[in-house]
């Protein structure tokens, strides 16, 4: 099945017109289910109420605040039906899925159906807005039933009371699906907004892999995005969620992920971090069922001025359940990245098993990675470690490269493959992993974007 949705009634009631500033427009109304405009009028009076983020708070440690000013930005441009068709043709990840849906600016574009079966097996695959009409009580249950806890409540309220794009994905009892299913949100004009959101709901022992590609269609425009992804693993489910990061190198960027574990379930989530001149990314995985696990995963690689700021948190919340976290980035230039992560076990959640790794890979002499790992244990006989390294290329191995005739930035790109291998691995997936090597690469001989 193939639909192209290019020339929709655009955002009536919304956001003060297509040509209004983001903020002091208000919540998106236009005629969403009477729930869902109370949600989005309530969301954004937190908004307004919440204060701008402050270095001094503790959840800010070590953040640079600067340009945290969006009066600048406008609500998402319509887009013209050549400009859509662009967006649709350039959006290729995998060469197998069960699925693609492609947005621009907010705007659904195109969903194709690779798999007949997804309908056959009660799998709902559906654009965000569809899925508020035909299925509020399922998505009532779970759209960002988690609040967000490590500092970005405030850019939370305003994606949920803007958002509009998106999937919702509900996976039933027993259903695999062994091809992955892929979103491409594009952002495309000067200034503009996006506000991407994915929604996983995975019923008993079923399992699934959705990955989701955030672009920018001009490398070099401005742009603000606020997303939130929402994991749902009911018993013995398991998700993998991979999340490609590639906004413009003048975007600045949120996203606010929460997992939720059910008994012995099973969640892998992966973020490749490459674009964004400033990137604000949190995640946290509750641990709600025994034998559940989650795998916190993520690699970056950072140029020029480039900012990463990553938060985490493993909260255990019953005995016997699992976690682990790898974080590895490679700075060049001037780029700075900060981390800080906690692994938390709550009273009586014994027999847990807990790691918290990160790795910073320092390209030059001007980069700097900041790293804070912490524990907060409750509970007794449990096994919990967390470490941080930041170190540099072993200058005999680089010489080595160099003394065969291999130019230094080639020589770089090579260590910097070996160093993300360990996290692209962990997914088990050649075709995916061999697809988020490439972006790498492309990352790597992408200098002149980031030069400034």
């Amino acid at each position: 099945m193939t639909s192209s949705i290019l020339e929709p009634e655009f955002m009536e009631q919304t956001l003060a017109g297509a040509a209004g500033k983001l903020l002091g427009a208000g919540p998106l109304l236009n005629d969403s289910p009477a729930w869902l405009q109370a949600l989005r009028s309530s969301a954004w009076q937190r908004f307004e109420a919440l204060p701008m983020p402050q270095r001094t708070d503790e959840t800010w440690r070590f953040s640079n605040v600067r340009g945290l000013d969006l009066s600048a930005y406008c609500a998402p441009q319509p887009l013209a039906a050549e400009a859509g068709d662009d967006l649709v043709a350039r959006s290729r990840g995998l060469d197998q899925v069960s699925g693609r849906m492609v947005f621009g600016n907010d705007q659904l574009l195109s969903q194709e159906a690779f798999s007949g079966q997804l309908r056959e097996k009660g799998v709902l695959w559906l654009p965000l807005e569809e899925a508020f009409e035909q299925h509020p009580d399922l998505v009532r249950k779970h759209f960002m039933r988690e609040d967000a806890i490590l500092g970005s409540q405030k850019f939370a309220a305003l994606h949920q009371s803007q958002v509009r794009a998106g999937t919702f994905l509900y996976v039933p009892r027993g259903v695999e699906l062994s091809l992955p299913l892929e979103t491409f949100h594009w952002m495309t004009g000067q200034a503009g907004a996006c506000f991407p959101h994915t929604l996983i709901v995975a019923e008993e022992r079923s399992k699934v892999t959705l990955v989701d590609y955030l672009q920018s269609a001009d490398p070099a425009s401005e742009g603000f995005a606020s997303g939130v992804s929402d994991l749902w693993l009911e018993a013995g489910a398991q998700v993998t969620y991979v999340c490609v990061q590639d906004w413009s190198a003048k975007a600045r960027s949120f996203q606010v992920n929460s997992t939720v574990v059910g008994r012995d379930a099973r969640a892998v989530a992966l973020s490749l971090q490459l674009g964004s001149a400033a990137v604000r990314s949190e995640s946290v995985s509750h641990l709600r069922g025994e034998g559940g696990r989650s795998e916190m995963l993520s690699l970056a690689l950072t140029l020029g001025r480039q900012e990463l700021d990553q938060r985490t948190f493993q909260i255990h919340e019953v005995p016997h359940t699992s976690s682990d976290l790898l974080y590895k980035v490679a700075l060049d230039d001037v780029s700075r990245s900060v981390f800080s992560g906690v692994i938390r076990v709550n009273p009586g959640a014994h027999q847990t098993d807990a790691y918290q790794k990160v790795r910073n890979l320092l390209l030059s002499d001007e980069a700097e990675a900041n790293s804070a790992p912490g524990l907060e244990i409750e509970a007794d006989d449990v096994r919990c470690t967390h470490g941080a390294t930041t170190g540099q290329i072993d200058e005999e191995e680089l010489f080595y490269l160099l003394s065969r005739g291999i130019p230094k930035k080639e020589a770089q790109k090579l260590f910097v493959d070996g160093f993300l291998q360990e996290v692209i691995a962990r997914l088990g997936h050649d075709a995916l992993g061999e697809s988020l090597r490439e972006k790498v690469h492309a990352k790597c001989g992408a200098n002149h974007h980031w030069a400034e």
